[in-house]
């Protein structure tokens, strides 16, 4: 029967069994807040299209640590712009980060 449930349904099979991307894991974790989890780290939020909002975490590296502690969302929107690279982590599509 699996076969044929999945010939039927091939999106719901994948969504739901094969890349799990309902669960939130790690469990019982606000991951809007990631300065809980990670140092030197906050929470943006990039409007890419009308109706589409991006959810991002900026890290600055351990070699800017002692710079980065107390800093609000300003710094960290500024530190973006000067002359360190960026490097983008794509995580999927579980919806968490």
């Amino acid at each position: 029967s699996v076969p044929f449930l999945v010939r039927l349904f091939p999106d719901l099979v994948l969504t739901k069994f094969v890349f799990l991307n309902f669960l939130a894991f790690p469990f019982f974790v606000d991951l809007r807040r990631p300065e809980l989890l990670l140092n030197n780290t906050i929470s943006l939020y990039l409007n890419t299209e009308p109706d589409i909002t991006v959810g991002i975490w900026h890290t600055v590296p351990g070699s800017r640590a002692l710079e980065a502690q107390g800093k609000d969302q300003r710094w960290y929107e500024e530190a973006l712009a000067d002359d360190h690279p960026v490097i983008i982590y794509l995580h999927g599509n579980g919806g968490t980060r």
